[in-house]
């Protein structure tokens, strides 16, 4: 009854357990932590183009662009901590369409890793995706909202979401602009 591979299967299944419960104290100790920074948005320009040449003749859609300024500090305030491997930063917009209520596009991202650069101060931005819009829901929209949130990737636990503190509501031009290049 007491051969290698019973006591082999044992010790496993206790070194597994103490392993389970180690990790658990692990994730415990920061699951509560509130991880919001103030965060500090300014756009500069905002341009709106009609796409007509993608989606045909019979319906319009337009498409924004956005150059934005982010500044906040997550070095010195409680993101980081031993159990944060990396952030997942993102700038996203919000609006409301006669089409639909609720409108969410994520127009810029990085990753900061542990260690790297944690101050955030980017200066004349574009945004890296577009807002497209399928008819005319964009133009002389006058309360498009962006945040900055960010996912925190940890050595062990769930992923939070969190949403900075701090937004900014712009409104969109009445009509399109022709550019040639963003």
């Amino acid at each position: 009854m007491n051969t290698v591979l019973s006591r082999a299967n044992s010790l496993f299944a206790f070194s597994l357990s103490v392993m389970a419960a180690l990790t658990f104290g692990c994730f415990i100790t920061t699951a509560f932590k509130d991880r919001r920074v103030p965060v500090d948005i300014r756009v500069s320009k905002v341009m709106l183009k009609n796409v007509d040449d993608f989606t045909g003749p019979r319906e319009r859609s337009d498409l924004g662009f956005i150059t934005f300024d982010v500044s906040a500090d997550i070095l010195h305030r409680p993101v980081f901590d031993w159990n944060v491997k990396q952030l997942f930063l993102y700038l996203s917009a919000e609006y409301a369409t006669k089409s639909n209520a609720l409108n969410q596009v994520v127009l810029w991202d990085k990753i900061v890793l542990r260690g790297e650069n944690t101050k955030l101060n980017l200066r004349d931005m574009k945004s890296k995706y577009f807002f497209f819009d399928d008819g005319n829901g964009l133009r002389a929209n006058k309360n498009i909202t962006l945040t900055l949130s960010w996912n925190v990737v940890p050595n062990a636990g769930i992923l939070p979401l969190v949403a900075g503190r701090g937004y900014v509501s712009l409104p969109f031009p009445d009509s399109y602009e022709v550019a040639r290049s963003y």
